[in-house]
């Protein structure tokens, strides 16, 4: 989900409360627990629990062309470190990055790449995007930062 105007693009990202997590959640409590390895299961299932309840990986990307910055922005594990608050200026973006690895696990992974930082990713690793889609939304993110896009 995204809003976007002349000036601002906001990108919402979704985090740990994902369809899958609250199955495997489900799924290792009932299914584990009952099973030889209780604690185990119960341990792995109370971790899901918890990054869904934290909504670990969520926050949003706010690109501002105005102002000419870019902030990102995830929650994290509580602690020290629970908010994750990265700001660059618009002009060290180097490119946007496609990074493509085909096989039995096949991974799209979009990337901004910043001037003396590397390269940030944008999009979730396990986000099963189409080719057409990673394209489209580079494409139009690359236009909007007027930045060239690589492919890997």
């Amino acid at each position: 989900m995204s809003c976007r105007s002349e000036r601002i693009w906001i990108e919402l990202i979704r985090g740990s409360r994902k369809t899958s997590n609250f199955c495997w959640a489900f799924i290792l409590f009932l299914g584990i627990v009952m099973s030889f390895y209780g604690i185990a299961g119960l341990f792995f299932s109370s971790y899901l629990w918890c990054t869904i309840s934290w909504n670990v990986g969520s926050g949003y990307d706010r690109f501002d062309r105005k102002e000419g910055i870019v902030c990102i922005f995830r929650w994290g594990f509580p602690g020290k470190n629970r908010r994750i608050f990265l700001r660059f200026l618009m002009k060290d973006i180097q490119s946007i990055r496609i990074e493509v690895k085909e096989g039995i696990y096949t991974r799209r992974v979009l990337y901004m790449e910043i001037i003396g930082q590397g390269a940030i990713p944008l999009t979730r690793i396990d986000e099963n995007l189409t080719p057409r889609e990673i394209e489209q939304q580079a494409a139009e993110l690359a236009y909007f930062l007027r930045v060239p896009i690589e492919v890997f």
